[in-house]
C-alpha cells in the first residue's frame, strides 16, 4: 500500500498518527511494517535488521538512550567519554526560537531542534542578512514536537522541545554539495558497516561498506553513488571513536563529519530511518540483523 497517495502532505499523515495514539506500539510498529515493506514482522525470532530495529523500539529501554538522542545532553556524552574535541563548536541552546539573540550568533550557524527528525529540523543559515525568521520559527517550532512520535521509538519520548545552534561546517572541496555524513553501525561496541551520505544538496546518494572499506554495492531508500567514495585517511580514528561511543548498547548508529582531515561528531541513532527501509539486494536487511544480537535482552528468556 502506497500511504503517500491517501494521506498526500507530511500534515496530514502526522495528524492521522496523533490521532492513534491509543494503539499499542507493537500493534502499531506490526502495522506499519506491512504497510511500509509488504510483510510481516517477526518479533518473536527476528532475523531481520528491520525487524530488529522494531523490537528495540519496544523492549530495550535504557534511561541513558534518551540523553544520547538528545542534540544537546548527547555533547555531555560525548564528553564523558574523553572526545570533547570532536564536538561541534556550540553556540547556544535554547528553549525555543523566541529565545534567539540573532544579534549575538555569527554570520553562518546550523539551528535544530534537540529531539531529531532528520533534515526538517534543521535550518542552515550560510548568511544572516538573508534569514527569514517567520519561516524559520514556523519550521522549527511545528517540528520539535514529537517530531520522532510516529514510529514509536522509545528513545526520543520526553525529549526536552529545545534548540541548539552550532558552528556551520563546510564542505570544502564542494561547498554546494554539503557535507558528507559517515554513519557507523555498531554491535555492542564493535563497528561493522559505515554508511556514507554524500551530494546531500545536489542529488543526494548512499554507499555501505563494511570496516575494510568494501563497498557493499547496496541500495536502500536512496540511490548508490555514481563514483567511489575514498576512504578518509583517518578512518581507523573514526573507528575507535565510534566504538568508544558505541559501548554501552546493543545496537547504535553513531553519525560524524570529517573536515579537512578533522573529526566531528554528529549524533547517536538507535532507530536509522525507524528500521522501515527497503534495502536491495534483500540480503542486506539479514546481513545488517546478523550481530544485532538481542537474546540476552529478551524478556521472555
Amino acid at each position: 500500500m502506497n500511504y503517500k497517495k491517501i494521506f498526500k502532505t507530511r500534515k496530514s499523515r502526522k495528524a492521522v498518527l496523533r490521532l492513534l495514539k491509543f494503539v499499542p506500539d507493537k500493534t502499531m510498529l506490526k502495522v506499519q511494517y506491512r504497510i511500509k515493506l509488504g510483510r510481516k514482522l517477526d518479533l518473536k525470532d527476528p532475523k531481520r535488521f528491520s525487524e530488529k530495529l522494531q523490537w528495540y523500539k519496544i523492549n530495550y529501554r535504557d534511561p541513558l538512550m534518551h540523553a544520547c538522542v538528545n542534540k544537546f545532553t548527547a555533547r555531555e556524552y560525548v564528553k564523558e567519554k574523553g572526545l570533547e574535541d570532536i564536538l561541534v563548536k556550540l553556540y547556544g541552546h535554547y528553549e525555543n526560537v523566541n529565545a534567539i539573540d540573532w544579534n549575538s550568533l555569527p554570520n553562518s550557524f546550523v539551528l535544530k531542534t534537540v529531539g531529531g527528525g532528520g533534515g526538517l529540523n534543521v535550518v542552515i543559515c550560510d548568511d544572516k542578512n538573508k534569514l527569514d525568521i517567520n519561516e524559520i520559527t514556523e519550521k522549527l517550532e511545528t517540528h520539535k514536537k514529537g517530531a520522532r512520535g510516529g514510529g514509536r521509538e522509545w528513545a526520543y519520548y520526553g525529549t526536552d522541545p529545545g534548540i541548539i545552534c552550532e558552528e556551520l561546517l563546510i564542505n570544502t572541496q564542494n561547498p554546494e554539495a554539503g557535507m558528507d555524513d559517515y554513519k557507523i553501525f555498531c554491535y555492542s561496541g564493535k563497528a561493522k558497516y559505515i554508511v556514507v551520505d554524500t551530494d546531500r544538496y545536489i542529488g543526494h546518494k548512499r554507499n555501505f561498506y563494511d570496516r575494510e572499506w568494501n563497498n557493499l554495492h547496496i541500495t536502500s531508500d536512496c540511490p548508490a553513488c555514481d563514483r567511489e567514495i575514498p576512504k578518509p585517511e583517518n578512518f581507523n580514528e573514526m573507528l575507535r571513536i565510534a566504538e568508544t561511543l558505541a559501548g554501552d548498547f546493543p545496537y547504535v548508529r553513531v553519525d560524524m563529519y570529517n573536515v579537512d582531515g578533522k573529526i566531528y561528531f554528529g549524533e547517536l541513532t538507535f532507530y536509522p530511518w525507524s528500521g522501515y527501509v527497503q534495502y536491495t539486494p534483500d540480503d542486506a536487511d539479514y546481513l545488517f540483523g546478523k550481530d544485532f544480537e538481542l537474546r540476552k535482552y529478551n524478556p521472555e528468556n
